[in-house]
């Protein structure tokens, strides 16, 4: 009985040790859902790649549609974004469970803001500079739901959606 519990130990230990990092390096993962905003429901959809057990890179489209009333007037606007993004995922660091993710990282996105003609504001396209955080929780090997937060035009509060490992 104790060759089996010290058995049972010290496989439970290989297994937290040598646990599969978050996204290893060469692997690709798909992310969509909707984000957090006070004008509108922004949609996006994103693909990540590891470049290194701890960190990733990746691209992102996004879009979002809402109205305001300035002026007594209603005003349609959109904004489409394209955007990368690179994160440090601190699963290595922190010893976490293999079914978690837990990143933070930069990313670099175009905007393109869309308002109607006669809008007496300004809402100028451009590039933007974003910080995010964020987690994973994965119910299999391959999927997940992911919750982050940070600041861009096109997500002011944040995000939550699905992740598919590939």
């Amino acid at each position: 009985m104790k060759k089996l519990i010290v058995l049972s130990v010290i496989c439970l230990a290989a297994q937290i040790s040598f646990a599969q990092y978050a996204l290893r390096k060469g692997q690709a993962q798909f992310n969509a859902g909707v984000g957090l905003s006070s004008w509108g429901l922004p949609v996006y959809a994103g693909f990540d790649v590891g470049v290194h057990r701890d960190i990733s890179v990746g691209g992102e489209l996004s879009y979002r549609a809402y109205y305001d009333r300035p002026d007594n007037n209603r005003y349609h606007h959109s904004i489409v974004g394209l955007s990368s993004n690179g994160n440090y995922h601190f699963n290595t660091v922190l010893n976490m469970p293999t079914n978690w993710d837990f990143y933070a990282g930069l990313n670099l996105g175009f905007y393109f803001w869309n308002s109607d003609n006669d809008y007496p504001g300004d809402h100028t396209s451009g590039l933007q500079l974003g910080a995010q955080v964020g987690g994973r929780y994965y119910f299999t090997e391959r999927f997940g739901l992911n919750l982050e937060v940070g600041g861009t035009p096109a997500f002011s509060g944040g995000k939550f959606g699905i992740t598919l490992k590939f």
